[in-house]
């Protein structure tokens, strides 16, 4: 199948998901790059999340707040771009910040941050298609080692195990939109070209619903 040209491209507003490690700021850049989008990348600068990685109390509510208000006004700014001659590729949902808020935050905070989230969230615009790359626990640390960010060398395996099994429940749940779920462990679409077209492919291809793409092996 050939690729689209950036003219041909069918989406406007794309949103790349999946846990920590799994590459999906490295594919916004390729698929940004190749069809001229304007890239949104998650502002990872939180001055909360170092003590949240080293478990200082109080750190995992400061954490998602200072995410979630993050998230909103880059959500905002979205939705003041012209989608007719714009794409744009996200590397996040604005939804997901539930995944982190439930798997972190206590009952009490719980129950305050639903009231802040249900109230933003009304003035979100909801992307055409979430891309939701999927991985091992095993090949999330080995990309986050790669990557080498000190504020990440904190991050366990067992907390990694929980937040991969958290975004397979969310996504398995998800409704809001066309889903695209894909499986990464055995490619590489950043040193492939090959295995970024096969997945170009699917993404343009047009679909409704959930759809599930396992690429069929590593290339050389």
């Amino acid at each position: 199948m050939p690729t689209p040209t950036p003219k041909e491209f069918p989406l406007r507003h794309i949103a790349i998901e999946g846990p920590i490690g799994v590459g999906k700021t490295s594919l916004v850049g390729l698929l940004a790059k190749r069809f001229s989008g304007t890239q949104i990348l998650e502002d990872v600068t939180n001055p909360f999340l170092a003590d949240f990685y080293a478990g200082k109390k109080g750190a995992a509510f400061q954490t998602q707040m200072y995410f979630l208000l993050s998230r909103y006004q880059q959500q905002r700014e979205i939705a003041q771009i012209d989608l007719f001659r714009n794409l744009v590729v996200a590397d996040y949902t604005f939804a997901k910040d539930k995944i982190f808020a439930y798997l972190t935050l206590n009952d009490a905070e719980i129950a305050l941050y639903d009231k802040i989230y249900a109230t933003l969230a009304a003035n979100v615009p909801r992307p055409d298609l979430v891309v939701h790359l999927t991985a091992s626990v095993e090949t999330c640390l080995s990309r986050i080692k790669k990557r080498g960010r000190a504020f990440e060398k904190g991050i366990s395996a067992e907390y990694l195990k929980s937040l991969v099994e958290a975004y397979n429940y969310f996504f398995y749940h998800y409704r809001d939109g066309p889903l695209l779920v894909v499986e990464t462990n055995e490619i590489d679409f950043v040193e492939r070209k090959g295995d970024l077209d096969d997945l170009i492919a699917q993404i343009t291809r047009p679909f409704r619903g959930t759809q599930i793409y396992v690429p069929r092996g590593s290339r050389k």
